[in-house]
């Protein structure tokens, strides 16, 4: 992911920075952008397990659709 796609979009901000507050919006943007950050690198960080134990499911669903958002 690169580094300009973890913002918010400009529209995004100015409705943050509208509706409360100028500090508090920017706070909640800037909060938003970094954890998109660390999510970003556990991602390219992850190790792949392998399951020893047959007939436990590969992955929990809820984790494997985790997998597949996008920020």
């Amino acid at each position: 992911m690169k580094k300009d796609e973890l913002g918010l979009s400009f529209s995004a901000r100015k409705a943050l920075t509208v509706h409360l507050g100028e500090a508090a919006g920017n706070e909640i943007a800037t909060l938003l952008q970094r954890m998109a950050a660390q999510i970003d690198e556990l991602k390219k960080s992850k190790v792949s397990i392998t399951q020893v134990i047959p007939g436990q499911p590969k992955q929990d669903p809820l984790l494997q659709s985790l997998d597949n958002e996008s920020f």
